[in-house]
């Protein structure tokens, strides 16, 4: 389990930075809101500027009362002065200093309508009429101060409780991503254990880390099958061997006592070595499987002519089938060329002609014949024997099988299961004729 130091350590710096994400927050939204008003009275302050310059020096003074009468909140400076700066008209007893004409800052003024008061701090701009008068238009801060106030204690508030949050949700946070760390976690050791058949829980509209979880799964589902396959492979040695293994060891024990000259013992080598080669036969073929099974799909592939292909195959067993007393003939009826890999094709092709010179009658005929029809080809073994009886068809391509009547035959009971994982590692398909013997193999083309 995740230890509570980590989890500490995570939720401390969740909760920070979510904490300093509210600081930032405030901070700009502060700022934002002082400009903003900041702004406004900037720009209403130039409207000032903009209208008394637009009038007549008699009518300013008219205008300035008039505006100092609707200005019920008294927030409102102005005065009008002379070139000098004397104050010819105003709510203000002189000009502020610290502002440059044309210009706009805070400066304190002198109220002339305050009661009690004898200061205050306005936002002003001095603005120079036409006719060299100077006006001076300013808005009491006491307002906007207070404002900014109000809005610096209701950030202040609405921090507190949104630290308390931060904590709580970093806290949360990291319990949660703990969580699913001692999942993980504990599957590794699951796993490690052996328990292949684990698997994370993955939600049905899963997060980021779901998805992993389910990348993390399919991974084990299949480390799982090749685990399988492995042990199975090492099953199918381990009780294949058996057998010839034991007959192997009784027939060296008994010849050892037996034998009583030196062509004894040459007789019971030559058996030994003979049981030694079919165990090794079947280890070898057995492996050929699998390795055909799991090799890169397209791996090794090239463009193949299959009329060549069979033409080669069928001359290179045309004296392993007069050997045995049977005649091999090669038909090629088209020309054709296909993704694939050569060597493996060739391998297909000679275990199911090895197969039809061992067990096809003898004296016999073995035919080897390619035709292309259509969009596909076929590559065609056949003896003039009876075929696979038809309750031993779904069950000739599997590994050992033998069919009736044949298990006294010299073989590993691996060929055809041999030439079905060639054919499906090349998407061709491979099936037993309806009568007699022959095996085919049905080659799609790309006429594109």
């Amino acid at each position: 389990m995740i230890g509570r130091g980590t989890l500490l350590r995570w939720g401390v710096a969740i909760a920070l930075l979510l904490a300093v994400q509210s600081v930032a927050m405030a901070a700009l939204f502060w700022v934002s809101a002082r400009e903003g008003h900041r702004g406004e009275l900037d720009e209403a302050l130039l409207h000032d500027c903009t209208a008394f310059a637009a009038l007549a020096p008699p009518a300013r003074g008219m205008e300035l009362h008039r505006q100092l009468e609707l200005d019920i909140h008294r927030d409102r400076f102005l005065a009008i002065a002379d070139a000098r700066g004397h104050v010819l008209y105003g709510n203000i007893a002189v000009l502020p200093t610290g502002i440059a004409i044309n210009g706009i800052g805070t400066a304190t003024v002198t109220p002339t309508t305050l009661p009690g008061k004898t200061s205050d701090v306005a936002r002003g701009r001095l603005c120079k009429l036409p006719g060299g008068q100077v006006l001076f238009s300013g808005i009491d801060l006491d307002d906007s101060e207070q404002a900014l106030r109000i809005v610096e204690r209701t950030l202040l508030f609405a921090f507190l409780p949104g630290l308390v949050i931060a904590v709580l949700g970093g806290w949360y946070v990291a319990r949660r991503a703990g969580r699913q760390l001692d999942a993980v976690r504990v599957l590794s050791e699951q796993i490690t254990r052996g328990e292949l058949n684990r698997r994370l829980p993955v939600a049905e509209h899963p997060d980021s880390f779901g998805q992993l979880c389910a990348q993390i799964n399919a991974m084990l589902d299949r480390i799982e099958t090749l685990v399988g396959e492995v042990r199975g492979i090492g099953d199918d040695i381990a009780h294949q061997l058996r057998t010839p293994l034991t007959r192997l060891r009784a027939r060296v024990e008994r010849e050892m006592e037996d034998a009583v000259s030196r062509d004894d013992f040459a007789r019971a080598g030559t058996a030994t070595l003979t049981d030694v080669d079919q165990a090794l036969a079947i280890v070898a073929a057995l492996l050929r499987i699998h390795e055909i099974e799991h090799r890169a799909k397209c791996a090794g592939f090239t463009r193949v002519d299959l009329g060549a292909l069979v033409r080669d195959v069928g001359e290179l067993y045309a004296p392993v089938a007069e050997d045995s007393g049977r005649t091999l003939a090669i038909a090629i009826d088209g020309d054709a060329a296909v993704s694939a890999d050569r060597d493996l094709l060739g391998e297909a092709l000679s275990n199911l002609i090895d197969n039809a010179v061992k067990f096809g009658p003898p004296g016999g005929t073995v035919t080897l014949s390619f035709t292309v029809d259509g969009t596909a080809a076929t590559i065609t073994v056949a003896d003039e024997g009876a075929g696979i009886a038809p309750a031993d068809r779904e069950r000739v391509f599997q590994r050992f099988f033998r069919a009736r009547g044949l298990q006294n035959v010299p073989g590993t009971g691996l060929g055809l299961s041999l030439v079905r994982a060639i054919a499906d590692l090349h998407g061709f398909v491979l099936a037993l004729s309806d009568r007699g013997s022959a095996v085919s193999i049905t080659v799609p083309l790309d006429r594109g």
